[in-house]
């Protein structure tokens, strides 16, 4: 087991922090939502969060509004640990997503404003040099100008020794033009990235229903993509890389809120691989960090003790 580590900051995300307005009670659509609660979201400020509360050093790279919610949104992420220096308070309204809660697959109204902000002066090229991981979304660069200045940074990164990172969570309300999305997350994948993507992210984008995990794996790795995550829900995941791959099934918990479940896993899942762990033992240790996201409703603490998530290996 080799430590990845070594430079200044283990992982550095860039792309979306808003607000997520969850419903208040389970419902299957936004038209059943009566009432919803304030939270913090936004996939790579989750997992940035997330890899913080597990004692990682993580760097975020951002755009808010220069309102209270924007103001909100920075003091919560601070108060984590997350380094916010590249953290941007900009003359757009803060991005919001109406979201409801649910036991299985969250349905999701977008309204897109300063998160596309980004600018290609909040990934310079130092703090580049200085990270392990450079990670983002499909959210992410689903939209002008931060879509360009992502992907620019993503391919300094990789050109400095940046392991790149990428959540395929691709949906065609935040991105129509599904032939678009496709080249980007070709492109990270040409780079040699680490992939996560779930198969409700698989079938959106590529249009028909995952019947076997293996098989994006095996489509992604093809790509150049380094080592891939399958997630699937209930129903466990799939990982593999150029050796092989291997299957992890779920574990029955009380579910209350899968919101941000994925953004949990990958946490787990990251720090496992900056400890040098095996492919099938970074994925257990994402397991457990979901099991703990499921569990409850909102926020993790500020801190988690690192070794829960390495109860099963």
């Amino acid at each position: 087991m080799k430590n990845r580590r070594g430079r200044r900051f283990d992982i550095f995300c860039a792309g979306e922090l808003l607000v997520d307005f969850i419903s208040s009670g389970f419902a299957e659509s936004l038209d059943e939502a009566k009432s919803f609660e304030r939270h913090m979201g936004g996939s790579p400020a989750n997992l940035c969060m997330n890899m913080a509360r597990l004692g990682n050093s993580a760097s975020l790279a951002a755009s808010v509004g220069q309102d209270d919610m924007g103001s909100f949104l920075k003091d919560f992420v601070e108060k984590t640990g997350v380094n916010c220096t590249h953290l941007r308070q900009v003359k757009a309204p803060t991005t919001l997503i109406l979201v409801t809660r649910t036991t299985k697959v969250a349905n999701f109204e977008a309204y897109r404003m300063a998160d596309a902000l980004i600018a290609a002066s909040q990934m310079p090229l130092k703090r580049l040099k200085e990270s392990t991981i450079f990670h983002t979304t499909c959210f992410g660069l689903g939209k002008k100008p931060g879509q360009k200045n992502i992907m620019s940074a993503a391919r300094l990164a990789a050109e400095n020794g940046c392991q790149l990172s990428i959540d395929a969570n691709y949906a065609a309300k935040t991105w129509p033009d599904r032939e678009d999305p496709k080249k980007f997350v070709e492109a990270f994948c040409n780079l040699g990235a680490i992939v996560k993507v779930s198969e409700v992210d698989w079938e959106r984008l590529y249009g028909s229903p995952l019947s076997d995990a293996s098989t994006a794996a095996k489509h992604f790795l093809k790509l150049g993509a380094k080592l891939v995550c399958v997630t699937m829900g209930g129903e466990g995941a799939f990982v593999a890389d150029e050796a092989g791959g291997e299957y992890l099934p779920a574990r029955k918990v009380e579910v209350k809120d899968t919101t941000g479940a994925g953004d949990a896993f990958w946490s787990g899942f990251l720090t496992a691989w900056l400890d040098g762990h095996l492919p099938i033992d970074c994925a257990k240790a994402g397991r457990s960090m979901a099991e703990m996201k499921i569990s409850r409703f909102g926020a993790l603490p500020n801190k988690v003790d690192k070794s829960l998530i390495y109860n099963d290996l």
